[in-house]
Parts: C-alpha cells; structure tokens; sequence
C-alpha cells in the first residue's frame, strides 16, 4: 500500500509576521501607518529622487519624477519645490532660467494655497535673471488684493526693488552720476511698500534699516526730499493701493 504523504510546506513561507520595519531616507508625503507593497515602491522612488539631486545626477532624479508625477497617490502639484530643483542645471550653482519662470507662473494658477509662497520664489527668480523690472511688476499686480496685501515679505521684496530702479542707470559715467539724481516717484513708492510693511511687521530690523536709508537719500544734494509724502503715505498705508502712487508737483 502506498501512501500518498505530501510534506508540508515550510512554516515561515505562510506564517511570517508583517514587517513594517522599513527604513526611508526621506519623510514622504501622504504617508501611512501601515503601508502596501505600492506605497514602499512610491516611498523608495521618492528617495532615490531626493538622494539622486543631493549627488547632482539629475537625469536620474528626472526620469524617477517623471514616474511619480504620474502616480495617482502624489498631488505632484505640491511638490513643487522639487520641480524647480530638477530644472536647475547644476543644483550646486544657485541661477534662475526661463523654463523656473514659466514653471512657477503656472503653479501660481494651479496651487492657490501655496500662491505666497510660490509668489515669493518668482520674484526671487526674476531677480536672479535680473529682470528687476518684471519683478516688481508682478508685485505690483498682486499685492493689492488679499491674502498677499498682509505678507509683509512681499512689501520688503517691493520696496527694495524700487530703490533698485530708482538707482541712476550703471551706464553713466562717475561725473554723471555724481550730478544725477534718483528717481524721485520710485523712492516715494519704495517708502510707501516699506512702511507697510513696517505696520505688518514692526520688529523687522531690515525694514527699519532701509528706511533710515531711505531718509538718508532724501536729504542728498540735488535730491528732492519726499517728507511732505508723509500724510500721502498714511494714507496709502490705511487704503493700499501701491500700483498707482501720487506724484508730487514741483514748483519753477
């Protein structure tokens, strides 16, 4: 008589715990307590993006972002500091290019909720470019409507750039310079920005520097002195509207 005994299988190929021992390098977004197979895979793509921009390979950081952004489970929306990071051409050399610009002009349509902060990178980015006067364009179109009017970083960012542009153009010679003059409207304007942000924010030592800067200025030879924009500047401080400011007449 035979018999027909079949062993058993191993114990462990059934009967092994759950290991949720893993171990990540980077904290990842929509994380879970107890995660699935899909889940690890994400969490293991997302470092080996991290770690792949801190070795400077960014084709590889690309082609793994390329495979996350389009995963159901990540708002890559919201990952858009990391986007900006994998347009950099070296990520040690801190630069702006068009293809930043362009990118976080969209997110600023695209993500309302981070639209200050996003706002705040562009302006940065502008600046980097040197396109000083883009810059506070921008500035200028958002600051007036809520939430960015009470970001008092955003005031700083307007002021300094106003006194950037008022600046007599690098072009002149030394005497030139020398005889030239600031412009007046744009140093009224970075005033008015600063003060306000000095109202959102008084314990903000930049701020007040710049205005004894500011004041500094007023009092040089062959500059016209803004102090009578004080009441002016109240008034634009209590009622913001910093995209048209009042000029001042002069009298011959």
């Amino acid at each position: 008589m035979t018999s027909n005994f079949e062993p058993e299988p191993p114990a462990f190929v059934f009967e092994r715990a759950y290991n949720n021992d893993h171990q990540f390098l980077f904290d990842f977004p929509n994380k879970k307590i107890m995660p699935n197979a899909r889940q690890i895979q994400l969490q293991r793509l997302y470092d080996i993006v991290n770690l792949s921009v801190q070795r400077d390979d960014l084709p590889r950081a690309r082609r793994a972002w390329s495979i996350l952004a389009r995963c159901k489970e990540l708002n890559w929306k919201a990952m858009w500091r990391l986007g900006i990071t994998l347009l950099e051409n070296d990520v040690r050399v801190m630069e702006s290019n068009p293809h930043k610009i362009d990118f976080l002009r969209t997110m600023l349509l695209q993500l309302p909720e981070e639209r200050e902060r996003i706002l705040a990178e562009l302006v940065q980015h502008y600046i980097l470019a040197g396109r000083y006067r883009d810059a506070l364009d921008e500035l200028e179109f958002y600051l007036p409507s809520f939430p960015y009017r009470d970001n008092p970083v955003l005031h700083v960012y307007a002021g300094l750039l106003c006194i950037f542009i008022a600046q007599p153009p690098e072009s002149a010679g030394a005497n030139e310079v020398e005889g030239s003059t600031y412009d007046n409207n744009s140093l009224s304007r970075a005033q008015t920005y600063l003060e306000h942000a000095k109202v959102l924010d008084p314990n903000n030592i930049i701020v007040s520097e710049f205005l004894h800067k500011l004041h500094s200025i007023s009092q040089g030879p062959g500059l016209l002195s803004f102090a009578s924009h004080h009441s002016e500047d109240e008034t634009h401080t209590k009622g913001f509207q910093p995209s048209q400011p009042k000029r001042r007449r002069r009298k011959f």
